[in-house]
C-alpha cells in the first residue's frame, strides 16, 4: 500500500512538471498552429541561467533572470515565425527544428559533460509521511504547478488576452474583423510559454536527480506526448495527458522489477506507449475536439 502511495506522489509530482511543459506546446499551438519543437531548447536555456547565476543572484534573481530570458527567447522565435506565416503550418514547425538544432548545439557547447547545482532551496531535503519518505522539491513542483496553472487558466479564461486567443484559435478571420491583433496574442502566448518552460527547469534539474546537464532539454519530449493524447490544443487535455504520463512513468519506475520481461528502460517509453495506443483510439486526443470537414 505505501508504495503504490508513494508512486501516486511520484507520479503526481512529476505530472505536474510536465503540465508546465505541455502548457507551453498547447499555448504555442492555439496561438500560432506550429508545433514548438524548440520547447525543450527553450527549458534547458532557462535551466542553464539559474545555473550559472544563482550565486551571484541568488536563486529567486537567478529564477526571474531565467523566466525572463527564456520567454525573450520565445518571442524571438515567434517574431522569426511570423516571416512564414503564410505558408501554412508545416513551415512554422519545420523552422522550430532549426532554431532547436541552434540553440541546443550552443548550450551543449558551454555546459559539456559537466553536471550543473542549480542552488534551488529545497536542496536533498525529504519529507516524511508515514512510512512514505518524498523529497521536498517535488512537493514544492506540485504546489508551484498549481499555483501558475490557476493562475494560467485564470489569465485564460477571465483577460481580454485569454478571450482574443480562444476567439482567434476558433476564426481567425472573425477575431481579425472584431479587432483582435493576432500579433500581440502570438507574442504573449510564445512569451508565457518559454517562463513556464524555465520553472519546469528548476525541478526537473533539482533533487533528486543530480542536476542540470546537457541531456535535461530532452525531457521536455516526455511532456510532449501528454500534450498530444490530451487533445493538441486543447488547455484542459495538456492538464489530464500530463497526470497521465506522470503517473504511468511513476507506476513503470515503481514495478520495474515486476515488469523487467518489457525491458529496463520501460519508463522512459510508457509515455509514447500511452500516447499511441490512445490516439490510435481517439486520434483527436482525450478532450480535443473533432475538426469540421468543409465541403
Amino acid at each position: 500500500m505505501s508504495n503504490a502511495l508513494q508512486i501516486l506522489i511520484n507520479g503526481l509530482a512529476m505530472g505536474s512538471v510536465y503540465a508546465l511543459i505541455a502548457l507551453g506546446f498547447t499555448l504555442v499551438h492555439k496561438a500560432s498552429g506550429a508545433v514548438n519543437f524548440a520547447h525543450g531548447s527553450i527549458l534547458l536555456l532557462g535551466g542553464y541561467l539559474v545555473a550559472v547565476l544563482h550565486e551571484p543572484l541568488g536563486f529567486a534573481g537567478a529564477l526571474v533572470v531565467a523566466a525572463a530570458g527564456s520567454a525573450l527567447a520565445a518571442v524571438l522565435e515567434a517574431l522569426v515565425l511570423r516571416r512564414v506565416r503564410g505558408a501554412g503550418h508545416a513551415a512554422p514547425t519545420i523552422l522550430t527544428i532549426g532554431v532547436d538544432v541552434l540553440l541546443l548545439t550552443e548550450l551543449s557547447r558551454r555546459i559539456g559533460t559537466e553536471v550543473m547545482g542549480i542552488g534551488d532551496p529545497w536542496g536533498s531535503k525529504v519529507v516524511h509521511l508515514g512510512d512514505i519518505t518524498v523529497a521536498a522539491t517535488r512537493i514544492a513542483s506540485l504546489v508551484c504547478a498549481v499555483v501558475l496553472v490557476g493562475l494560467f487558466l485564470a489569465a485564460f479564461r477571465w483577460t481580454n488576452w485569454g478571450l482574443a486567443m480562444r476567439a482567434g484559435s476558433v476564426d481567425p478571420e472573425a477575431a481579425a474583423l472584431m479587432g483582435v491583433r493576432a500579433g500581440r496574442v502570438n507574442l504573449i502566448a510564445w512569451a508565457t510559454a518559454g517562463v513556464l518552460a524555465a520553472v519546469a527547469a528548476v525541478f526537473l534539474a533539482a533533487f533528486p536527480t543530480p542536476g542540470l546537464e546537457h541531456t535535461t532539454g530532452q525531457i521536455a519530449l516526455a511532456a510532449f506526448p501528454a500534450a498530444v493524447l490530451g487533445g493538441l490544443g486543447s488547455v484542459g487535455g495538456a492538464l489530464l495527458g500530463s497526470l497521465l504520463v506522470g503517473l504511468t512513468e511513476a507506476a513503470a519506475a515503481g514495478y520495474q522489477q515486476q515488469l523487467h520481461v518489457l525491458g529496463d528502460g520501460l519508463a522512459e517509453v510508457a509515455p509514447y506507449i500511452v500516447m499511441i495506443l490512445v490516439v490510435i483510439a481517439r486520434p483527436q486526443g482525450l478532450l480535443g475536439a473533432k475538426e469540421p470537414n468543409r465541403v
